[in-house]
């Protein structure tokens, strides 16, 4: 076999093509290294930039998605404070009916259960350790297992399942939650497993806000 028939074969294992990924700028890094993130890091840019590893990206997805589509939908809480990562995580959960909280996440959500709005939550996904920092910690204390969206310069303390990404850019961060609702529907035998969903990754971008804005 050549390289380029073995390099062919590589790429049809991936869930979308590699061009995807890199257009989307999924694997596009910081200038900062964690202990945590060093193994998903395949190179440094001359720019100092470190880039995550493609093949190891879709593989934590799928990872992420068998282990999602094993809880109940309404008891898997998906977060975002970041606001690139709000209309993705809204998106997400329309598809896959899990419970979304975007913007600011109330303390005591996940630990209080005389709040209004407690939630008695068995799986949490985060988009950023860093701006989620408040509901990573509440999943601490309760054991609530937890999914994070992490770059390269996140602090992945109490995640128990890294997916490597950017996840500050905005096509970055639609693209990864759009393959992760659609990896989570075929996992769940919702959606045949080479199904697709009805829109394109591009419906799950956040605004971009306008100069009158």
């Amino acid at each position: 076999m050549s390289v380029d028939e073995s390099a062919k074969i590589k790429e049809e294992k991936l869930l979308v093509p590699r061009e995807v990924y890199l257009t989307a700028g999924v694997r596009v890094g910081t200038h900062i290294k964690t202990k945590f993130m060093k193994e998903f890091i395949y190179s440094i840019r001359p720019d100092g930039l470190a880039l995550l590893d493609i093949n190891k990206i879709d593989k934590r997805i799928r990872l992420a998605a068998r282990l999602i589509a094993n809880y109940e939908p309404q008891k898997v809480v998906v977060v975002s404070a970041r606001q690139y990562g709000q209309k993705p995580v809204e998106k997400f959960c329309e598809y896959t009916r899990c419970r979304p909280i975007i913007g600011r996440f109330i303390p005591g959500t996940l630990t209080n259960p005389s709040l209004p709005d407690f939630i008695e939550a068995d799986l949490l996904v985060i988009t950023d350790p860093r701006a989620d920092a408040q509901a990573l910690s509440e999943a601490a204390q309760e054991g609530i297992p937890v999914i994070a969206l992490c770059d390269t310069d996140s602090n992945c303390s109490f995640v128990d399942l890294i997916i490597p990404t950017n996840n500050k850019g905005r096509k970055a961060l639609a693209l990864i939650y759009w393959l992760l609702a659609r990896q989570v529907l075929r996992e769940r035998g919702e959606i045949p497993p080479d199904g697709d969903l009805p829109e394109p990754p591009e419906a799950f971008e956040a605004k971009v806000p306008s100069i009158e804005e």
